[in-house]
């Protein structure tokens, strides 16, 4: 999480993005994707259209976190809105496969949503500012692969979630569909694409079972 908020933080640097700038976004947003992807337009900020493409982007990138939290309410949905928002406020990939790997090995302590949210939030920005003050001295992040950051922390995700080739269909689906939809689509919505593949495939696979 530290690495990838540094290659959020230099990709921001070389995009434009001020330091304060850019920690504040990793402390409001706090969404890693979304916020690689913004910084890929962040050239047109200054205008009505542009503003909108960002929080249109923002939004499209962070909607499968509407599934994550779905896929928690068996656990939390008979606790109160209190103790449940201020975790899933703080949601994100590593945090909802750490408190996946915890409640599948007995874990029943709501409070660890919250507590490895916060966690992770803090070294995100940490990692965001310690990585924008690198940029300074990266004249070409490419050159060194921070533009690799965010697929390499994705794939590094699926690895404790291997559970055979039957499961993995839906990462396949999903990626394929993925690679089409970026190629016909207008940009971005193929994310949406392959979030969308992968779970219809995932409840036809579930239902066969």
């Amino acid at each position: 999480m530290a690495a990838f908020g540094a290659g959020f933080g230099i990709i921001a640097a070389h995009a434009g993005i001020g330091p304060a700038e850019a920690i504040l976004m990793s402390t409001l947003v706090f969404a890693g994707a979304a916020q690689f992807v913004v910084a890929e337009i962040w050239a047109d900020v200054d205008t009505a259209s542009g503003l909108t493409t960002i929080a249109f982007v923002t939004l499209l990138v962070n909607m499968r976190l509407f599934l994550m939290s779905a896929a928690l309410r068996p656990w939390l949905g008979s606790l109160p809105g209190r103790q449940i928002y201020p975790g899933l406020a703080l949601l994100t990939d590593p945090g909802w496969l750490l408190i996946a790997r915890y409640r599948a090995q007995g874990g029943a302590d709501a409070a660890a949503l919250f507590a490895s949210g916060f966690m992770l939030w803090v070294t995100w920005i940490v990692g965001t500012a310690t990585g924008h003050e690198l940029g300074i001295f990266i004249v070409d992040p490419m050159q060194f692969g921070f533009d690799l950051v965010m697929p390499c922390f994705f794939i590094v995700l699926l690895v404790p979630l291997w559970r055979g080739f039957y499961r993995a269909i839906p990462w396949l689906v999903a990626g394929f569909t993925a690679l089409i939809a970026a190629r016909f689509l207008p940009p971005w919505w193929h994310i949406m694409a392959g979030v969308i593949a992968g779970s219809l495939t995932t409840g036809a696979l579930n239902d066969r079972r």
